[in-house]
């Protein structure tokens, strides 16, 4: 069953939450085959119920140990920006459609997206755009990101963060 993995992470992101099972974002995953829609919510206040995504089938949980295992069995992994999330989701390997949220204050998020994006390891969107970015995206442009990448990573953040 061909499956999307949703992550918000720690944190709280429900319009994430509430645009992907939107009835537009579900015809669009369903025209690219998913037929499998997991959600984990994290501190959201929302958590959709399992018959109000129609067509999909629906998962939704706030927290585990460890998605590791949901991660690994998506065909595709759409995650906010937090970069334990995207880090989590390039090394597993998989597709990655990162959502920024844009209304969060000094958020490095954006930078993050954008330069794994210009190194054609994901691909990004705002919640706005998202439905679109469904329809329209080419998950075959994407590069997977190797462990060697791993300190690169972690000192493109340090340089974001102005940690150095």
């Amino acid at each position: 069953m061909k499956t999307i993995f949703v992550t918000v992470g720690t944190t709280s992101f429900d319009e994430l939450i509430l645009t992907i099972t939107t009835s537009d974002a579900v015809k669009a995953l369903k025209a690219r085959g998913y037929e499998r829609l997991v959600l984990q919510v994290g501190k959201g206040s929302v958590l959709p119920a399992p018959e109000s995504v129609l067509d999909l089938t629906l998962e939704a949980f706030r927290f585990k140990d460890s998605i590791s295992e949901d991660m690994g069995s998506a065909d595709l992994i759409i995650s906010h920006a937090g970069a334990g999330s995207c880090l989590e989701a390039l090394g597993a390997r998989k597709p990655l459609l990162v959502v920024v949220n844009n209304k969060l204050m000094d958020n490095h998020q954006l930078e993050l997206a954008r330069q794994l994006h210009k190194e054609s390891h994901l691909l990004y969107c705002t919640c706005s755009s998202l439905t679109d970015t469904l329809k329209t995206m080419d998950l075959s442009v994407l590069v997977p990101f190797s462990p060697a990448q791993t300190m690169h990573f972690a000192n493109f953040l340090d340089m974001a963060l102005g940690v150095q």
